[in-house]
């Protein structure tokens, strides 16, 4: 069975969750939002299912309150 995950870089990151770059790593930091995936020496990137997640996560959390 084939895992057709994608990864996503910063910038699609950013675009997809709305957060500033200063805002996604100091929630990364706190353990608030999914690990990067080290993709080379020099790049990182997200599992887009993850993101996901953490999107639905606070939409669920948004409703919860409503």
């Amino acid at each position: 069975m084939q895992n057709h995950a994608r990864l996503l870089r910063k910038p699609d990151v950013l675009a997809k969750t709305g957060l500033s770059q200063a805002e996604l790593y100091r929630q990364a930091a706190e353990g608030e939002f999914p690990k990067q995936v080290r993709i080379s020496a020099k790049a990182v990137a997200w599992l887009e299912s993850e993101v996901d997640s953490w999107i639905a996560d606070r939409v669920r959390a948004r409703d919860e309150v409503a």
